[in-house]
């Protein structure tokens, strides 16, 4: 076996972990809300469904832009995927940014603003 071809089937299995991710996450994150509706959290179970599931995606997209990452590395060195993998890539950062909103109902810049002051509570 070639170098080349050991890598691609790394890029293959870190794809199918990617994708299992994606798969029994979500499968995970909808049993869990079927039995918080079951317990009757409504709408709490509901929120929690829609952060589950960011969470999910957010972890599937980072291994597989893993196996992106290698694939351009390793595999197939051309300018041509050397500029797919930055698409990708620019791709994913938009979708976590959009993710870490749904998720946490703020941009993470603005997370500074809701944090507890520490200092104040030295203070005292």
């Amino acid at each position: 076996m070639t170098y080349r071809g050991f890598f691609s089937h790394v890029v293959d299995v870190v794809e199918a972990v990617g994708a299992m991710i994606l798969v029994v996450g979500g499968l995970g994150a909808f049993s869990r809300f079927a039995y918080e509706l079951a317990v009757g959290r409504g709408l709490d179970a509901y929120g929690d469904l829609r952060k589950n599931l960011g969470r999910v995606i957010l972890l599937g997209l980072e291994v597989l832009i893993i196996a992106d990452i290698i694939r351009t590395i390793v595999v197939d060195q051309s300018v041509e995927s050397v500029a797919v993998l930055g698409i990708i890539v620019l791709i994913r950062v938009v979708l976590s940014f959009s993710l870490e909103v749904e998720i946490d109902g703020m941009w993470p810049w603005n997370k500074w603003r809701v944090a507890p002051d520490k200092t104040a509570s030295d203070d005292s």
